[in-house]
């Protein structure tokens, strides 16, 4: 039974790192995931999806690499194993590969590397760095909740971090230009960092109390918090916007999510390298691209069944979103100080 459970094990930790891909032998376009998987609806899973999409258009073979832990040896081991394996561009994401990408584009000066939702100081040529302009897509969320008749809002957002100030502050001013629209002065947002992008008791309770004080819908950013506030809003009646990606697969109570458009910045950013030769171009050779609605890289998920709000319009939001996109509409990703507001009350909980 020990040698059997031994081959397991064995067996398992090569899958982990082993490429994964419909092509053989070496693989040029490579991915490494960061703690989750492929089929997580998440990261992962839009990344890989636009490697793989991009890949099989431009005849270049395709694989990607979970490392066996969560650890910076592992994400590093992972990078090496798609090296060996032939890759000319490896694509990581999320903020787990700072230090990994810091060791790798040293290693592998001949490898591109391309870090999505984070940006590197350090960043050498053979680097390219994608963030994103959240408050674009919270400001999108916060406008549509309240066109769609929702009063008393929340803000949930965990860490702190500046990626999540932005979506909690562009929340507040969507919700501030649609009250302003509708002369409403009843508008009312609870707002809140959890410290936390884990999923708690303490965060499922400050939630509950939230919505017996009469919150209607959360905007849950960070992470497995969503959960937190999901089992809150089911026993409680409330419901939830969703964060990065569309979390409406979740659970009916999210009405939609505030996205950044992931496989639409993957496939810009490898269409450039390879546009280039093969390297990335000298604007975004250790740069970091800000990508936001201009670039149809943040949004709201339109699909049918991810739409769930009750009137606000698919037609309304396509020209909110031509006004975000073309800058008639501006919006301050200021982070060092809340929001300016007349028509909103906002309530800053520590």
């Amino acid at each position: 039974m020990k040698k059997i459970i031994s081959i397991i094990l064995c067996v398992a930790l090569i899958m982990a790192i082993a490429p994964a891909t419909l092509a053989e032998g070496t693989y040029e376009i490579s991915m490494v995931t960061d703690v989750g998987n492929i089929d997580y609806q998440s990261f992962n899973q839009y990344t890989w999806e636009a490697a793989k999409q991009y890949a099989e258009e431009n005849g270049k073979t395709y694989a990607y690499y979970r490392p066996k832990e969560d650890s910076d040896d592992a994400r590093l081991d992972a990078i090496t194993s798609a090296v060996d394996k032939g890759a000319k561009v490896v694509v990581c994401p999320g903020f787990l590969f700072i230090a990994t990408i810091e060791a790798a584009q040293e290693l592998y000066p001949e490898v591109n590397f391309l870090f999505i939702d984070h940006d590197l100081e350090t960043a050498t040529a053979n680097t390219h760095c994608i963030i994103y302009k959240e408050e674009q897509a919270g400001f999108l969320a916060g406008y549509a909740a309240v066109k769609d008749g929702y009063k008393n809002l929340g803000f949930l957002g965990g860490v702190a971090v500046p990626a999540v100030i932005r979506y909690g502050e562009g929340f507040v001013q969507g919700a501030e230009a649609a009250a302003v629209e509708l002369g409403a002065e009843d508008i009312n947002i609870k707002y809140w960092y959890s410290n936390s992008f884990v999923p708690s008791d303490e965060i499922k309770a400050k939630m509950s109390g939230w919505i017996t004080d009469g919150t209607e819908v959360i905007f849950a950013c960070g992470g497995g918090i969503v959960f937190s506030a999901l089992q809150a809003a089911r026993e409680g009646g409330a419901k939830i916007i969703g964060v990065d990606v569309d979390q409406g697969n979740l659970d009916e109570l999210i009405i939609t999510s505030a996205m950044k458009e992931l496989s639409n910045s993957v496939l810009i950013s490898l269409k450039a390298l390879y546009d280039n030769g093969g390297v990335w171009p000298e604007d975004m050779a250790g740069k970091t691209s800000i990508l936001g609605a201009a670039e149809n890289c943040v949004g709201l998920p339109v699909a049918e069944g991810s739409w769930r709000f009750n009137s606000f319009t698919l037609d309304e939001y396509n020209a909110l979103f031509e006004k975000v996109k073309s800058g008639e509409i501006a919006i301050s990703d200021a982070i060092d100080a809340p929001s300016t507001v007349v028509n909103v009350t906002v309530d800053y909980q520590k």
